[in-house]
């Protein structure tokens, strides 16, 4: 029971004071651990993945083209064709200035954090949110790269606890709405973060296998003689 609760508390999110310890991180790190990396999205790249900035262009610019083909299809000349393209690049350039905006506020505000136990994701612009996500909960991770060296790192939790896909947006896996996964969007330097998390990880699941082992009682239902289970003494 108390290991299940450790990991509904460790899942839910909690949240952010005006005060941090430390930068994009709740409280101090304990004196046993350590951060090997942090970083935040990258703006371009959380707007183009998560704002579908690509299709937003592909979008307007078929309106333009549209605006200019049926314009000079009307008999207008070449003139007051780009006249009428023209009158379009307005409210183009103000969506284009809301959707790099708000990716712009998405990046300020989200910090990702490494440690030698953990991953810590402290997200929201308006409202932030701490997600402390230890080791022995990420049943595995994995780097989806974008172009030669940016990419996303999706890690995949363990146990039936799950953390709402709301909660975590655009930080998540597109469209795993039952099973949410976590995800360290739009970085720059996904490559190296990938490798540096996949070493921590190796070296925690050795640790875990080192463990000194502890006594566990546990009685026959039909005898009722006691036995003894050797079990490994789990860290929160």
């Amino acid at each position: 029971m108390k290991a299940v609760s450790t990991l509904v508390d460790v899942l839910a999110p909690a949240h952010e004071h005006e005060f941090e310890a430390t930068h994009g991180l709740p409280e101090a790190l304990p004196a046993n651990e350590t951060q090997l990396w942090q970083g935040s999205p990258d703006a371009l790249l959380l707007a183009r993945q998560a704002l579908h900035l690509d299709l937003v262009l592909y979008y307007f610019g078929t309106l333009l083209a549209w605006r200019g083909i049926g314009s000079a299809y009307d008999g207008a000349g070449v003139g007051p064709t780009l006249l009428a393209m023209a009158g379009m690049l307005p409210l183009i350039t103000l969506a284009l200035a809301l959707l790099g905006g708000i990716a712009w506020l998405m990046a300020r505000t989200t910090v990702y954090t490494v440690t030698t136990r953990r991953i810590v994701m402290r997200v929201g612009v308006v409202l932030s949110i701490t997600f402390n996500l230890p080791f022995s909960q990420i049943a595995s991770a994995g780097w989806r790269p974008r172009g030669e060296h940016g990419g996303d790192i999706v890690l995949n939790l363990a146990g039936d606890d799950r953390i709402a896909y709301l909660h975590l947006w655009p930080h998540a896996r597109p469209w795993q709405l039952k099973r949410t996964q976590p995800m360290l969007r739009g970085l720059s330097n996904a490559k190296a973060v990938a490798e540096i998390l996949a070493t921590a990880l190796q070296q925690a699941e050795a640790a875990r296998e080192h463990l000194p082992l502890r006594a566990v009682g546990s009685v026959d239902a039909h005898s009722g003689v006691p036995t003894l289970v050797a079990r490994p003494l789990a860290h929160a």
